[in-house]
């Protein structure tokens, strides 16, 4: 930041008008969030105009290359960060090269500093989307304006009940009838990720808003209610997966990190940082000794659990990963991606042994006993036998790209959601239609 000249009796008018007649603003709960929307983009870890960042609260009270007080509590008129808001010159002015604030938003700045621009957080130097306070979401609309994507499903424990995404919701639907019995609400407006406990008791949601928050929303399955948060990340959370002995969640999210979060005590054990781009799917070997991992950086990656080495990098879909399973005995590993190919690979060596055509992008991929599943852009879910390598059978119908799929194998059920917001239901080993629905209210 430079320094400039400024009126200081109409800073200082600014600053007295209205800041005496009210509550004085929270940092964590209404000033980082404008930081968040508006200037982390330019001024934070990856990026530092300047030399200036602002993604922690440390970091927003030091100055960047130029030297000016970002922050003088008390003073606003001495402080750069207000002056720049403020600025009528576009040269000058913060945001670059974006619409200014909006007045509430400069007065909430405005009453923060003259306020004595205290911080009542758990550490100045986290990460502001940890600082910023979990928030309640607003209810999901009643009806939609238009056919929401099918980006995630997921069974009950006891296949009776399918789980779906939505906007600022979950909906749960009967199987047998194909009825929608609830929608969950306080959740983010997207949702990518849902998977089940192996105990059965707890749904967890991997959602968020791109580019500005990733969460997990842990849902008791008996009230349907928000018990818990966990794994929030500054992007969204695009797969999750359980630990077999129900102990260990890992999240996959956005901003190409990885975490395990410890179920009894919901913190974070462990956090393996060894993508460059969007990690888009995790899954865990059977004995949850391995965690597989698949990315937009085009590869495929497994790591030891307990340490959080990295044991193996698959580079060869030449295209965006998008889904990962191991094999049932855990010495290969499955991709589906952007190649519209899956592809089967060793652990130990990384070498390829396998690989079958799907006809369009290949999406999410789910294991099965002997055989897997993959959801296709050509509106479709192949069925590929494990011991052949060879595809037994499509799921057909779909009118736009499959999405997501799941199964439940003790009720022989399987489960597609596409583009459009259609949902098929299926026999897993006949290929029937049982059902088709159209989960957007």
């Amino acid at each position: 930041m430079s320094s400039f000249r400024y009126c200081g009796w109409l800073v200082g008018i600014a600053m007295i008008h209205g800041v005496l007649h009210a509550d004085v603003p929270s940092f964590e709960v209404q000033v980082a969030p404008i930081l968040l929307d508006n200037c982390v983009p330019c001024h934070g870890a990856k990026k530092a105009e300047g030399g200036y960042r602002l993604d922690t609260f440390e970091q927003f009270m030091k100055s960047g290359d130029s030297g000016d007080t970002p922050i003088v509590p008390g003073n606003g008129e001495k402080s750069e960060v207000y002056l720049r808001v403020i600025s009528k010159d576009h040269s000058v002015r913060m945001p670059a090269d974006s619409e200014p604030l909006a007045q509430k938003e400069v007065d909430l700045i405005r009453d923060w500093i003259v306020a004595g621009a205290s911080f009542k957080g758990k550490s100045p130097s986290d990460p502001l989307y940890l600082t910023i306070p979990p928030v309640d979401y607003p209810p999901p609309p009643e009806k939609y304006r238009s056919p929401l994507p099918v980006t995630a499903v997921a069974f009950s424990s006891d296949g009776k009940q399918l789980f779906v995404s939505g906007y600022h919701e979950l909906s749960v639907w009967n199987v047998d009838d194909g009825t929608r019995v609830a929608r969950v609400s306080n959740l983010p407006e997207r949702i990518y990720a849902i998977a089940v406990s192996p105990s059965g008791n707890q749904i967890a949601v991997g959602c968020g808003h791109p580019g500005k928050l990733g969460e997990v929303r842990l849902i008791d399955k008996e009230t349907l209610k928000v018990s818990q948060i966990v794994g929030r990340a500054p992007d969204v959370v695009l797969d999750l997966a359980y630990s077999p002995d129900g102990n260990s969640l890992a999240i996959a999210s956005a901003d190409a990190m990885i975490r395990l979060i410890d179920i009894s005590t919901l913190q974070t054990t462990k956090t393996l940082a060894s993508h460059a781009d969007w990690v888009t799917a995790i899954a865990w070997s059977g004995d949850g000794k391995r965690l597989a991992s698949a990315s937009r950086d085009k590869s495929a990656k497994v790591y030891d659990v307990a340490t959080g080495d990295l044991l193996g990098s698959y580079q060869g879909h030449a295209a965006p990963v998008r889904g990962v399973i191991f094999s049932g005995d855990g010495k290969h590993v499955i991709s589906s991606g952007a190649d519209s190919k899956w592809h089967r690979w060793e652990i130990e060596n990384t070498k390829k042994v396998a690989e079958g055509n799907v006809g369009g992008e290949a999406f999410k991929v789910a294991k099965g006993e002997g055989e897997f599943f993959v959801a296709s852009a050509d509106q479709s879910v192949r069925r590929i036998e494990l011991e052949k390598n060879k595809e037994s059978f499509a799921y057909r119908g779909h009118q736009d790209w499959v999405l997501s799929v799941a199964l439940h194998v003790p009720s022989n059920r399987i489960a597609s959601g596409s583009q459009d917001g259609e949902l098929r239901l299926w026999d897993l080993k006949e290929g029937k239609l049982i059902q088709s629905l159209k989960t957007s209210p």
